[in-house]
């Protein structure tokens, strides 16, 4: 995979699954709770999500495919999801498909419930997320292409795990109005990739559309 397709991929996953994001929807979530068992959390989370990454990534095209669906099509589907979400980050609103409704996070007060759900699902591995992974990995030719994908993706993980590790300390460092400028600046670039899978998908589905003028 080329090097301007893995930095794409790079910016579309760390806008969708950006940890400094979601920090604050954890440190919410997990008040009252001891240093430590945020940290079991933490890990608890990694885990899942990487678990639920990997199972997307190499059988999420096969799952896709069993219900006639093609890759082009996803891709669009996936860009009007992503776009839906990116327009909510700029607008500084919550999604409930991609961060669950607000009476879903209130009663998950249960720490091994919060590992999963809705922390990892649906708020870090949601819709956006699995559609963005979907896409991708469709569009990997051969199994180091993956491979590259899934790095990606384990970087972006490993970045989460780190943060919410350390939520506690970095909670405190991280002013309000950081929090603001990344989530609309995460916002921008989530909707610049949406409208190219859109574009593509489209492109792809309609060949019409991406002829030339007087073809």
């Amino acid at each position: 995979m080329e090097e301007a397709e893995l930095i794409k991929a790079f910016g579309a996953f760390l806008a969708i699954m950006n940890p400094f994001v979601n920090l604050p929807i954890f440190l919410a979530m997990t008040e009252g709770y001891a240093v430590s068992d945020q940290r079991q959390l933490a890990t608890r989370i990694a885990l899942y999500a990487a678990c639920m990454c990997a199972i997307i990534l190499f059988a999420g095209h096969q799952i896709i495919a069993f219900f006639g669906i093609t890759i082009d099509q996803f891709r669009i589907a996936g860009g009007i999801v992503l776009a839906h979400i990116a327009w909510s980050m700029l607008n500084g609103n919550n999604v409930s498909s991609h961060h669950g409704s607000d009476e879903e996070q209130s009663t998950m007060k249960d720490l091994s419930g919060l590992a999963f759900y809705p922390i990892t699902f649906p708020m870090i591995v949601g819709p956006g997320t699995i559609a963005t992974i979907i896409i991708y990995a469709g569009h990997a030719s051969s199994l180091s292409q993956t491979l590259e994908v899934a790095a990606v993706v384990g970087v972006i993980l490993v970045l989460l795990f780190v943060v919410l590790f350390f939520a506690s300390a970095i909670g405190r460092v991280l002013s309000n109005t950081m929090r603001v400028i990344t989530t609309r600046l995460m916002g921008m670039i989530l909707l610049s990739i949406a409208v190219a899978m859109l574009v593509a998908g489209l492109s792809a589905v309609f060949p019409f559309l991406a002829a030339a003028p007087g073809t």
